[in-house]
């Protein structure tokens, strides 16, 4: 069996021979691919030993001998339970690889561009350059250098300059097993709204077929000066289905971006946010439901940094469990020395609909500003398994609530 640490070595071949297939695309891109691989060889997957993934056991991925997914065939009627067809733009990929055939883009304003990032990179690769890969902390996180190493196609939208985009733009990513039995894609989306911009964009992840896939998509959203973007993440994937998605945030000066994701179904679901305050003034909303059933696993993992005064941040995650599903909520607040007047929130509640499900969560604050004002707190309703790491202290299983307090601020824990 490949352990966590031994499995990079099976990716090497396969990089090779997508590194030669692309060999004639920007010398940039090539080594930004090669510095990935590079940074995932040294690291391999992450274990529960690394304090990010704690909760959260990735050893069936690291086990399985993944290949990288083709084009496969599929058709409009398939797809028509999802939804696509309800919104006036609409874009899909299959396996990671946009499919013109099934996508319908709406005119857009003048200078907007909506389409497919392979392409983009192929016409106009200047344009992407500033921005691809420039955001994505591959150092830190084994999944995103994995991603990195193998970009190829994904969505690209550009917004330019006070230009307000009024319809969602939908975006659907099909994943579908094809020669193999145990197919993996890395769909990667870079988003670039500019000053006084705004857009709403909405990402939906399905698979079609039997077979064990595995999706790891990575997004970067760029919100510059007083843009306004409304980012949607949905996860709705079959009972063999291996997701994980990371969405890195760049923020302006006063921008405001509110971000929501839904997970509906999976086999392990990872959904990563961080957005990064780096302008004055700026805002962020970070919304989240997860629901588990049978075997499922959902980790959350939220990074919100605050690097600049006078911001504003609120997350809200809640999540319901059943059968014997295991969910995860690991948030994270660090406000940055010169981010005075912060103001963050952060709310996990989670409601266990049976005595085997169970939930890990994590409110966590790192403040090193002194004019700030921060809270954090979780709850978690109908069951009596809970762990509760915060304030290092385990939940009072016999008492009908419990008050833990850290020495910043009090966190509260029911236990029905």
């Amino acid at each position: 069996m490949i352990t966590a640490t031994q499995a990079p070595e099976k990716y090497l071949e396969i990089f090779d021979q997508f590194s030669n297939r692309a060999a004639a695309q920007p010398r940039w891109l090539q080594s930004l691919r090669q510095d990935a691989f590079a940074r995932f060889s040294e690291t391999g997957f992450p274990t529960t030993h690394d304090e990010d993934w704690r909760f959260t056991n990735v050893s069936v991925v690291a086990n399985t001998a993944f290949e990288l997914a083709g084009p496969e065939t599929v058709n409009g009627e398939q797809l028509e339970p999802f939804g696509a067809s309800q919104f006036g733009s609409h874009l899909v990929f299959v396996n990671g690889l946009f499919s013109q055939e099934l996508s319908a883009p709406a005119p857009m304003p003048k200078g907007v561009t909506v389409g497919s990032l392979a392409a983009q990179l192929k016409n106009d690769s200047a344009s992407v350059e500033p921005h691809l890969g420039r955001y994505l902390n591959t150092q830190r996180d084994p999944f995103a250098a994995l991603n990195t190493a193998f970009i190829e196609d994904g969505v690209f939208v550009y917004v330019p300059r006070g230009v307000v985009v009024e319809a969602p733009i939908y975006v659907l990513y099909v994943t579908i097993p094809g020669a193999t039995p145990t197919t993996m894609n890395h769909p990667r989306n870079l988003i670039v709204a500019e000053e006084n911009s705004q857009v709403t964009i909405v990402e939906d992840y399905v698979s079609l077929g039997e077979g064990i896939t595995f999706s790891n998509a990575s997004t970067e959203l760029v919100a510059g000066d007083n843009a306004n973007v409304s980012h949607y993440m949905i996860v709705r994937e079959g009972e063999q289905a291996y997701n994980f998605s990371t969405l890195r945030i760049q923020q302006g000066r006063h921008a405001n971006v509110a971000t929501h994701s839904l997970l509906l179904s999976g086999a392990l679901v990872r959904n990563n946010v961080h957005p990064v305050l780096a302008g004055e003034g700026s805002e962020c909303l970070i919304n989240g439901l997860f629901m588990a059933n049978g075997r499922q696993h959902m980790d959350n993992y939220m990074l919100v940094e605050h690097a600049s005064p006078h911001c504003d941040s609120r997350q809200f995650y809640n999540g319901i469990l059943n059968g014997q599903s295991h969910g995860v909520f690991h948030g994270r607040i660090i406000v940055h020395k010169d981010a005075q007047k912060t103001d963050a929130k952060q709310t996990n509640r989670n409601l266990l609909l049976s005595d085997d499900a169970q939930i890990d969560t994590k409110p966590q604050l790192e403040i090193y500003a002194d004019d700030v004002k921060c809270t954090h707190g979780a709850t978690i309703g109908q069951s009596t398994r809970m762990r509760c790491f915060t304030c290092a202290r385990a939940a009072l299983p016999k008492l009908r609530r419990a008050t833990f307090f850290c020495w910043r601020l009090p966190m509260s824990a029911w236990i029905a």
